[in-house]
């Protein structure tokens, strides 16, 4: 199954574990996926601060509802599935309540950009390069191609079709690879 299916094995061994109360089970989870949440909360939310509380909110939500997992099926899309939800609940409250903030390019995140992208372009040109695709298309891209999520956890993630994700991590990618070529003209 190699590294990754371990990897998930034991994410879901944790979950199991803090599902029957060991707390320690909890932190260990965290541990091993608070860094790779919150950068996915960054490519959503395009702001430190803000992915920081949304992280926190994630696991809170997680502790919450711990009880609805189910042990048969992947760990890490049911948790980006809630991260994905937290973000859009709070992005409807800041609309709700009129706040409209302009994010400055600068206070883009630092997405983790895999070693062949790098060879395309330096890292602050996809970074703002995907700051320009829209918002379910970026997280696509993100959740596929950058952290390696299958189109099938890709839609579980979105609310979508595996088939609709696939053409949405495609038109980013489309839509990304051009941006970066108007960049380079």
């Amino acid at each position: 199954m190699g590294d990754a299916g371990t990897r998930e094995e034991a994410l879901v061994a944790m979950m199991v574990a803090y599902q029957g109360g060991d707390a320690s089970a909890f932190e260990a989870l965290y541990r091993e996926m608070a860094g790779a949440v919150r950068g996915y909360l960054r490519s959503l939310a395009r702001d430190a601060t803000r992915a920081e509380d949304l992280l926190q909110e994630t696991f809170l939500q997680l502790h919450r509802v711990r009880h609805t997992f189910d042990p048969g099926r992947p760990l890490k899309p049911w948790v980006y599935a809630i991260a994905h939800n937290v973000f859009l609940m709070q992005r409807r409250a800041m609309t709700r309540r009129g706040r409209h903030e302009t994010i400055a390019e600068e206070e883009l995140p630092e997405l983790p950009i895999p070693a062949e992208v790098e060879s395309l372009a330096d890292r602050d040109r996809v970074r703002r390069a995907l700051a320009r695709l829209p918002a379910d298309r970026r997280e696509a891209v993100v959740l596929h191609h950058v952290l390696g999520f299958s189109f099938n956890e890709v839609g579980a993630v979105q609310d979508v079709s595996p088939g609709a994700a696939k053409v949405r991590a495609h038109r980013g990618m489309v839509e990304l690879r051009a941006i970066l070529r108007g960049e380079a003209s």
